[in-house]
C-alpha cells in the first residue's frame, strides 16, 4: 500500500470498502477495494471467488479490470486494486429530472448484456446485478463487484439471501436457493426499467412485500410454476391468490414497442421461459448496434415473442467456492514462497506491507439488503469522504460575495419604470433553478 497515495473513501459495503488512491509510480488513479475479512493464507486468497472470476473473465471491454492484488500475510489483510471509474449507474440517474437519451439507454443496456453474456458463456453468473455495481466512464460501461458470483454448474441449493432485494428474481424469493443464471437477466430487466423511468420497478420493503409488488405489476404466474416453486421451498408458504397485474406498458408510455418488449422478455416470471443474454443481444431493439458489432452480426434476430429456447451457449467451468480452503503446511513463508505461489496461480504480483487500521462502520445504500449477515469487530482507516459537488449552487457559480452583495443587485429599471434583470444572477432568479439546470 505504500506504493499508493490514499485520496479518500468512495464507498463502503458489508464486506469491503473502496478507497480512491493514486499510484506513486505511474500517477494514475485507481480504486482499492479493502476487504473487511482477514485471510489466513495465500491459498485462501487464491480461492476467493471474486479473484477466480476476474482471472477467468478478463480481459473484456465491459468487465472491470483487476490491476493488482495486495496481500499481507502477517495481518491477513487483502486489498484488490481496480481501474478507477467515474461513477456508477445509480449515481448517474440519482436526482435526475430529465430522462436519459433513448440512444444512451440502448447503448448502456447493450454493453451490460455483453458483459452478462460473456460471464454466462464462461460458466459464471453474477447474482447481484444492480445500478451500484454497474460502473461508467463517460458512456463506457463495465460490470463490477463479483464477490457474489457463482459457477453455473455448481450444485444446488445456493445461498437464499443473495442479490439486493429490489432486483431479486422470483425464483430467488420463493425457493430455498433453487435458481440459476437466468436471475441475472431479471436484474438486467429491473435496471433497464429504472434508467428509463428514473425510479425502481419493485422497491419491496421485505420479502413478502417484494413478491406482492411483482404480482401487482406482472400478475401471478400459472399454477404449474407455483407448484414447481413449492417443491423447492420450505421458508415461505406459496399460496398467493390469482391476480392480473397492471402491466409494464402503462409505466413506460412513450417508449418504443421494441424497448417494452425486451423488458417484458427479461422480466418473465418463469425462469425457464425468460430470455437469455445471447438472445437479448440479438433482439430487434438492438438491431443497429448488433449489425455494427462484428462479434454478433450475421446471427439470427429474435422475433418479438415470449418464445422458449434452450441455452446451449454455456460452457462448463469449475465450481467457484470461496469457503474451500487448502490444507496448510507448517512451512516458513518467505517472499520467494509467495512469489512462486503467485506465479503458479496466475495472479498479479503481491505486495507485503499492507497496513489498514481503524474502525469500520456499516452503512446502507438506498437499496441495501438487510438480509445479509453483517460483519463486526473490524478496523478501518479514517479517510476523508470524497465530497460530491452540489451542481448549480448559485454561490459557487457567481461567487459568494457577488451573490450576497447588496451593491450588485440583479435588477434594473427601464425608462418606462418596468423592472428588468441583468447578468447570470438575474437569470437564475427570474427563470428559476429548475430551468437553469436544464
Amino acid at each position: 500500500m505504500n506504493q499508493y497515495k490514499l485520496v479518500g473513501k468512495k464507498g463502503e459495503g458489508t464486506f469491503s470498502e473502496v478507497i480512491k488512491s493514486q499510484s506513486f509510480k505511474t500517477g494514475n488513479y485507481v480504486a482499492i477495494k479493502c476487504m473487511k475479512n482477514k485471510f489466513t493464507s495465500i491459498e485462501q486468497v487464491n480461492h476467493l471467488r471474486e479473484i477466480q472470476a476476474l482471472r477467468k473473465l478478463s480481459p473484456h471491454d465491459h468487465i472491470i479490470k483487476l490491476i493488482e492484488v495486495l496481500y499481507d500475510e502477517p495481518t491477513g489483510r487483502l486489498a484488490l486494486v481496480f481501474e478507477l471509474m467515474e461513477q456508477n449507474l445509480y449515481e448517474h440517474i440519482k436526482g435526475r429530472r430529465q430522462p436519459l437519451n433513448p440512444q444512451k439507454v440502448k447503448s448502456f443496456m447493450y454493453q451490460l448484456l455483453k458483459s452478462i453474456g460473456h460471464m454466462h458463456k464462461n460458466g459464471i453468473f453474477h447474482r447481484d446485478v444492480k445500478p451500484e455495481n454497474i460502473l461508467l466512464n463517460a458512456d463506457h460501461l463495465k460490470l463490477a463487484d463479483f464477490g457474489s458470483c457463482k459457477g453455473i454448474y455448481s450444485k444446488h441449493p445456493y445461498t437464499e439471501y443473495i442479490s439486493t432485494r429490489w432486483y431479486r428474481a422470483p425464483e430467488c424469493l420463493l425457493t430455498d436457493g433453487y435458481y440459476d443464471h437466468k436471475m441475472d437477466l431479471w436484474g438486467v430487466g429491473c435496471v433497464m426499467f429504472e434508467i428509463i423511468a428514473l425510479f425502481p420497478l419493485f422497491p419491496g420493503t421485505n420479502e413478502l412485500d417484494q413478491v406482492n409488488k411483482i404480482h401487482n405489476i406482472l400478475g401471478t404466474p400459472s399454477q404449474k410454476v407455483f407448484d414447481r416453486f413449492r417443491k423447492q421451498a420450505t421458508h415461505m408458504e406459496i399460496n398467493f391468490p390469482p391476480k392480473h397485474g397492471s402491466g409494464i406498458d402503462r409505466l413506460l408510455q412513450g417508449q418504443s414497442k421494441e424497448c417494452i418488449d425486451l423488458i417484458k422478455l427479461l422480466l418473465i416470471y418463469d425462469p425457464e421461459e425468460r430470455i437469455n443474454a445471447q438472445q437479448a443481444l440479438r433482439h430487434e431493439y438492438f438491431r443497429e448496434l448488433y449489425e455494427a458489432d462484428p462479434q454478433l452480426y450475421g446471427q439470427h434476430t429474435i422475433r418479438i415473442s415470449n418464445q422458449k429456447e434452450n441455452d446451449n451457449s454455456l460452457e462448463k467451468s469449475q465450481r467457484i467456492d470461496e469457503n474451500k480452503q487448502q490444507p496448510q503446511q507448517n512451512v516458513k513463508k518467505t517472499k520467494n514462497y509467495y512469489a512462486k505461489s503467485q506465479k503458479q496461480s496466475g495472479l498479479p504480483s503481491l505486495q507485503f506491507d499492507l497496513k489498514v487500521e481503524s474502525i469500520y462502520k456499516n452503512t446502507q445504500h438506498h437499496d441495501s439488503d438487510d438480509d445479509l449477515e453483517k460483519q463486526s469487530s473490524n478496523k478501518q482507516m479514517m479517510l476523508p469522504q470524497i465530497p460530491k459537488s452540489k451542481k448549480y449552487d448559485p454561490k459557487k457559480i457567481y461567487g459568494k460575495q457577488q451573490y450576497g452583495s447588496s451593491q450588485n443587485q440583479p435588477y434594473q429599471f427601464n425608462p418606462k419604470g418596468k423592472k428588468v434583470t441583468h447578468g447570470l444572477q438575474g437569470e437564475y432568479i427570474v427563470f428559476g433553478k429548475k430551468t437553469m439546470n436544464q
